[in-house]
């Protein structure tokens, strides 16, 4: 019988046809090659490489607003991916990695400008290091943690935010992207608490099933 578990686990991270009728690859839980995974280190590549430009020519920019706007809309793509071709858990931790490090550093940059205050991206980088840690935890434990609606709005109002000052057109206009940041600030804290208290639920519920 260990035999045959072996066997399992490692048919799980390779890709495979999902059906007669149906020619997409899928992949396994356990898989790391794959397209959403390719996509998701692009964007985690593309993260330093975005704050860098934005501290050297400073905001307001469309070529800035443009990569941006292409960031975000990533992230979206290679959710979509993944689930077209099977959710992985090394994809489920890198793709909110990506989106913390693309959207930390560039507040890290307007905060460092005066842009932004410091205290809401404090807030923001505070909560997102703790949450890391918690997935890196329950990952380790073989639970994965399912994304809150919460949570996805904050990363939406957090993309706005950066995104209006970016933006040539509202960058002159910088109260409406501070009144996004704290409102951002409201759900990251707001969600962060639902995860914290779902934790004890999350993590003795033990590992989801495979393909969950």
């Amino acid at each position: 019988m260990p035999a045959s578990r072996s066997v399992t686990a490692d048919r799980s991270a390779r890709p495979e046809r999902a059906g007669a009728g149906d020619r997409r690859l899928r992949f396994g839980p356990s898989a790391l090659a794959t397209p959403a995974n390719l996509l998701t280190l692009l964007r985690l590549l593309a993260a330093p490489a975005y704050a860098a430009l934005l501290a050297i020519t400073g905001p307001e920019s469309w070529l800035l607003w443009t990569l941006w706007l292409v960031l975000a809309a990533s992230d979206g793509i290679d959710g979509k991916l993944a689930r077209r071709q099977g959710a992985t858990r090394s994809g489920a931790f890198l793709d909110p990695l990506a989106d913390k490090f693309l959207v930390l550093g560039a507040m890290a940059v307007l905060a460092s400008s005066g842009v932004f205050a410091v205290l809401p991206v404090a807030l923001i980088g505070a909560r997102e290091v703790a949450m890391s840690a918690f997935r890196g935890y329950a990952g380790r434990r073989g639970v994965s943690v399912p994304a809150r609606r919460a949570a996805k709005a904050k990363a939406w109002l957090q993309d706005f935010a950066v995104g209006f000052v970016v933006l040539p057109l509202t960058a002159h206009h910088l109260s409406i992207a501070r009144v996004t940041l704290w409102a951002a600030v409201v759900l990251t804290l707001l969600s962060g608490l639902q995860y914290a208290l779902d934790s004890r639920r999350l993590l003795d519920s033990g590992p989801a099933p495979a393909g969950a």
